[in-house]
């Protein structure tokens, strides 16, 4: 420091953010709630026991630690949870029985299975669809993949699956089966791209049996698929979030949501996607009440349900409190595991970066961090991003996330706990500066999100989610103004 230089003495806010990110840098009940919520009530699809059970699980969690929380009824369009899954492959002299898992959204089959020729669809590209011609008509089609080895294929993934299941549907097949691209023969859960208006059984064999079973097509033998896919279906249901709230002293109107979804898929324990970031933000409000923190602005940590069958449960908080959107400063969606912090998608928002930088400046020491200035769909973010309030993704590195995304595999021991209470310092960091810092950005008109929506890779985005269609017809998203009538008062 050079001579005569003073150090400015920190303002109470800043000695407020230093007392958070101390408190969960520590010895905090995080991991065991986390190891709780994975190993007790396990993987917690929406409209499953364990769901139901999860609500009340995080209710608990928020009230032992004097947090203010409630659970919000939101509604589901349809209920789908695979009872059981099974298949077999035979033709001339071979006959096994690899493992499968029904794509969420997948038709059910009749009793006793569904049998079809399987054929294999190479990658199931337009060449390969011309390649097969008639003979896709009326089979299971088996796509080859590569093995997801991090988020960058995952993405890629989900955006090739529209094309495959498109032309496959296009020529008439009897199903899709994708050669399982998880390691080890993990099964997992894949949406189907059409999500809820798919009439085909939909399914992920394990790589090492549809191998099997492309090595034998193209050998030049015939093989037949039954798929037996035992589904409790159903229409429109109600299930509910779960609140916790910290009311704001001085502009308790205006509001700063952090959320994490609290469903899973079922075949793992969901501590990845999204346990661990669940348990997180139970754990900031529990030090934030500790020690006696008062945010300025009102803090609502969002527990979200549905958001693995559509991000259901954050669009039906939007339209809950519709009436208090113009007051929300900022929404957060933390969704990418287990992995390091190393900034924040700020979706479109250029004037959103720099108040990002100035929240997390009492972690810099953390970083670095670097703000990513380009909307992203496929989390809770999406429906403040279309509703225009300014939101954001945390940014993580894949760490273990991409072979274990919706996977067997995604348990508890997935997460490193050292990266998670680092994690947790960073969004605490943040949620306490939104909290107490002086800026708002307003809320976007209808006219500024079409632009976004116009100008960037948002629609193919929305498509490759199935999310497009209630955009464009007005069921989700921000209204377009009225317009004042002529001579009106």
């Amino acid at each position: 420091m050079a001579a005569g230089a003073e150090e400015a003495a920190p303002s109470a806010r800043e000695r407020e953010a230093a007392l958070l990110v101390g408190s969960v840098l520590g010895g905090t009940p995080m991991l065991d709630d986390l190891r709780s919520l994975v190993d007790e009530v396990g993987g917690r699809a929406t409209g499953s026991e364990a769901n139901r059970r999860s609500v009340e699980w995080a209710l608990e969690r928020f009230r032992a630690a004097g947090v203010t929380a409630r659970a919000e009824a939101f509604r589901m369009p349809m209920l789908w949870l695979e009872r059981s899954a099974s298949a077999t492959v035979q033709g001339q002299g071979v006959r096994f029985a690899p493992r499968v898992a029904a794509m969420p959204f997948s038709t059910a089959t009749p009793k006793g299975g569904q049998s079809a020729p399987l054929v294999d669809a190479g990658r199931g590209t337009e060449a390969d669809y011309k390649r097969l011609g008639a003979r896709a008509r009326g089979a299971f089609l088996l796509v080859e993949t590569d093995e997801l080895r991090d988020v960058d294929g995952l993405f890629r993934e989900y955006n090739e699956a529209v094309g495959i299941e498109s032309r496959a549907f296009a020529a008439g097949a009897a199903g899709v089966v994708y050669m399982g691209s998880r390691p080890g023969n993990h099964l997992y859960r894949h949406s189907v791209s059409v999500g809820e208006k798919n009439t085909r059984p939909m399914l992920v064999m394990e790589r090492d049996g549809a191998k099997r079973a492309l090595r034998l097509l193209r050998a030049g033998k015939a093989l037949t698929l039954n798929a037996a896919l035992d589904l409790q279906t159903g229409g429109p249901y109600e299930t509910k979030n779960v609140i916790g709230e910290i009311r704001g002293t001085t502009r308790p109107d205006e509001v700063v949501v952090l959320g994490a979804h609290l469903d899973s898929w079922d075949l793992g324990g969901g501590a990845l996607d999204n346990g661990a970031n669940v348990a997180m933000l139970i754990d900031l409000a529990r030090q934030m009440q500790r020690l006696g923190l008062k945010p300025a602005r009102t803090l609502r940590f969002a527990l979200w349900n549905g958001e693995e069958q559509g991000m259901h449960g954050s669009a039906g908080y939007t339209r809950t409190h519709a009436a208090e959107l113009d007051g929300h400063a900022m929404a957060l969606s933390v969704d990418i595991g287990c992995g390091r912090i190393t900034g924040f998608y700020t979706n479109g928002r250029p004037p959103l970066v720099p108040l990002v930088d100035k929240a997390l400046k009492p972690v810099e020491g953390l970083g670095p961090f670097t703000q990513v200035d380009v909307p992203v769909v496929g989390t809770d973010n999406y429906d403040f991003m279309l509703n225009g309030v300014a939101n954001l993704i945390a940014n993580q590195e894949a760490a273990t996330y991409g072979p274990n995304y919706h996977a067997r595999s995604d348990e508890f021991e997935q997460c490193d706990a050292r990266t998670l209470r680092t994690n947790a310092a960073v969004v605490g960091s943040l949620a306490w500066g939104f909290a107490t810092m002086d800026e708002k950005l307003p809320r976007q008109s209808r006219a500024e999100i079409e632009s976004l929506v116009n100008s960037t890779d948002l629609a193919q985005q929305m498509k490759a989610f199935d999310v497009w269609d209630e955009w464009t017809n007005g069921t989700r998203g921000r209204s377009p103004e009225r317009q004042a009538t002529p001579g009106a008062r």
